[in-house]
C-alpha cells in the first residue's frame, strides 16, 4: 500500500501549522495591547495634571470592556454593531503599523469532524492504483490572517487599503494509524485585495465594506492529486444591528487546457457564495450557501456554524460546524459529503 505522505513529514507540517495557528491566536491579544497603549496615550494628552496613572489605566480598562461607548479620539458616534466594533479594533491596532497581523477568516480547530457519507478514495486510487482506507473521523483546522500593504490609496477620499491575506485549511487523518495519520488534503489560499469602506443604506442594511481582489487556491499536490484555480473576486459586506451578510462573486481566470488540473471545478463550486451571521449575546450563528445555479445539474454546499463561550476563557470559544455538499476541500470538489465537527474557535467573524 502506497502511503500518501510520511509520518515525519506530517509531524513537521503539523508543527509548523500549530505554531502559525498559535501565532494568529495571539494576534487578538496584541491588538488589545495596542488598543490599551493608544488609549493611555490619548488620555495622557487630554487629562488634567491631577489625574493619576491608576485613574488613566482604569478609564482605559473601562473603555475596552465597553467597546460600544463613545470614543472621543475617533468619532462622536456610538459603534452600533459587532461588525463595526471589530473593524474599529483592527483599524486602531494597525494604526501607524501597516504590517500588523489581524484575523481574516475564522481560525479554528475541529478536534473531530465526522463524515456521514463514504470518504472520497477516488483521487488516491487514480494516483497510486491502490485502495486507501480512509477514516470517517478526522481533524479539520483553518488558519487565516491578513495585513495591510498600503493605506488610503484614494486621494479624493480617505479610503482604499491594499491587503495581503493567507488562509490554510487542512483535513487531517489524525486517528488513522493504518496509513500513518496523513494530512488528507491541505488547501492554501493567498490573496491580494483592495478594501473600501462604505456607508450606503440598502433596504435597511448598511453596505459597510467592499473587497475587490485576486485569489489563488491550491492543495500543493502533483499529478492526479493536484487541484488549483485562480479567481478575480468581489465581496460586498452588509450589516444591520447584530446581523451581517457577505455576498461574494468570483470569475475564474482561464488556464491552458493542458495545465488545468480541474477544468470543471466551476460546475461544482459555482460562481460565488453567500454568508450570513447573527450574534445573539455571546453566541454566533452563521450560514454559508454556495450553488452553481444550474437547474439541470444543480450542485452546491451549505455550511452551518455555532460558536459559544467556554468557561474560564474569554478568547477561545467552542465551535460546532456542519457541512453538506461539494467542495469542503479541493480534493473533494466533485465529491459530495455530509460532515459534523466540534472543537475550538480562536477568532470569529466578529
Amino acid at each position: 500500500m502506497k502511503r500518501p505522505t510520511s509520518t515525519l513529514r506530517n509531524i513537521l507540517l503539523f508543527s509548523a501549522s500549530f505554531l502559525l495557528f498559535y501565532g494568529i491566536s495571539q494576534a487578538g491579544a496584541v491588538a488589545d495591547e495596542t488598543l490599551m497603549h493608544n488609549c493611555l496615550l490619548r488620555i495622557l494628552l487630554q487629562a488634567e495634571d491631577s489625574m493619576t496613572a491608576g485613574e488613566m489605566k482604569a478609564a482605559c480598562e473601562e473603555e475596552l470592556r465597553n467597546p460600544t461607548q463613545e470614543a472621543e479620539d475617533v468619532t462622536d458616534a456610538v459603534l452600533e454593531t459587532p461588525l463595526d466594533e471589530r473593524l474599529a479594533k483592527e483599524e486602531e491596532a494597525a494604526f501607524g503599523n501597516l504590517w500588523t497581523i489581524t484575523p481574516h477568516k475564522r481560525n479554528y480547530l475541529l478536534l473531530a469532524n465526522y463524515n456521514f457519507s463514504s470518504m472520497n478514495n477516488g483521487p488516491f486510487i487514480e494516483s497510486s492504483e491502490a485502495d486507501i482506507d480512509l477514516n470517517n473521523t478526522e481533524a479539520k483546522f483553518q488558519i487565516s490572517f491578513k495585513f495591510m500593504l498600503l493605506e488610503n490609496l484614494s486621494r479624493k477620499y480617505t479610503n482604499g487599503d491594499l491587503y495581503f491575506a493567507f488562509t490554510q485549511m487542512s483535513m487531517w487523518q489524525v486517528y488513522n494509524s493504518d496509513i500513518s495519520s496523513p494530512f488528507r488534503d491541505t488547501n492554501f489560499e493567498p490573496e491580494i485585495f483592495f478594501s473600501f469602506d462604505n456607508d450606503w443604506d440598502i433596504f435597511g442594511f448598511k453596505n459597510r465594506l467592499n473587497y475587490f481582489g485576486i485569489v489563488h487556491q491550491s492543495n500543493g499536490r502533483s499529478g492526479e492529486l493536484s487541484r488549483s484555480w485562480n479567481r478575480l473576486f468581489a465581496t460586498f459586506i452588509f450589516n444591520r444591528n447584530n446581523f451581517a451578510l457577505a455576498l461574494k462573486a468570483w470569475w475564474r481566470i482561464p488556464e491552458d487546457k493542458d495545465d488545468d488540473d480541474n477544468p470543471d471545478i466551476h460546475q461544482y463550486l459555482g460562481y460565488g457564495e453567500l454568508r450570513l451571521a447573527y450574534k445573539w449575546g455571546n453566541q454566533t450563528f452563521d450560514l454559508m450557501w454556495r450553488n452553481n445555479l444550474d437547474f439541470d445539474e444543480n450542485r452546491g454546499a451549505v455550511e452551518l456554524g455555532w460558536t459559544f463561550p467556554l468557561p474560564g476563557t474569554d478568547r477561545i470559544k467552542g465551535y460546532v460546524q456542519y457541512f453538506n455538499g461539494y467542495g469542503q476541500c479541493l480534493l473533494d470538489y466533485k465529491a459530495s459529503s455530509s460532515t459534523i465537527g466540534a472543537g475550538f474557535l480562536l477568532t470569529d467573524w466578529y
